[in-house]
């Protein structure tokens, strides 16, 4: 029975690409939460709050 041979590094490009992805996650949530749509939507949550009477 031969061994298995030739993956050298093939964890080494896992981590790589698994970096680059959640790079690229984190990119695309920073562009969702610094949005206008998210802001105005968590103000107007806010104000909604902060205007109901007790």
């Amino acid at each position: 029975m031969l061994a298995a041979s030739g993956d050298d590094g093939m964890s080494t490009v896992e981590y790589a690409i698994g970096t680059i992805a959640a790079a690229a996650f984190g990119a695309v949530l920073y562009q969702v939460v610094t949005g206008d749509d998210i802001v105005s939507a968590l103000t107007g949550i806010i104000d909604d709050a902060l205007a109901t009477s007790v």
